[in-house]
């Protein structure tokens, strides 16, 4: 989804793993500031989040590697158990990006 308030975009993509016709329609968007995406599984289950079509940290790092644009991010589907492995790979795999986890009654601003 892109919701545009004019003063700024939000992009929100879950469940759909690695897409790089995302990046292409996303890299267009001017005032881009907020991204949402999913990360489901941590990489000792990446074998599954390919399978279930989600990402784990890697491939969360492959895919953002299309994104040209500055935004903030926010990751999605965290699994409660198993939650800090998750974080710690995510701050391990996107050392130069600013990984935030959407919690309930976070409010968006653009």
């Amino acid at each position: 989804y892109h919701l545009d308030s004019g003063q700024g975009s939000l992009v929100f993509s879950g469940d759909t793993t690695l897409c790089p016709e995302r990046w292409h329609i996303v890299n267009q968007i001017k005032n881009l500031k907020h991204l949402i995406i999913e990360t489901a599984f941590a990489e000792a289950e990446r074998h599954i989040a390919i399978a279930a079509k989600h990402l784990s940290p890697s491939l969360l790092a492959e895919d953002l590697a299309q994104l040209n644009i500055p935004a903030d991010i926010w990751i999605t589907h965290l699994k409660p158990l198993g939650q800090e492995i998750l974080i710690r790979e995510l701050q391990a795999y996107l050392p130069n990006n600013t990984i935030q986890c959407l919690r309930q009654g976070d409010v968006f601003e653009f």
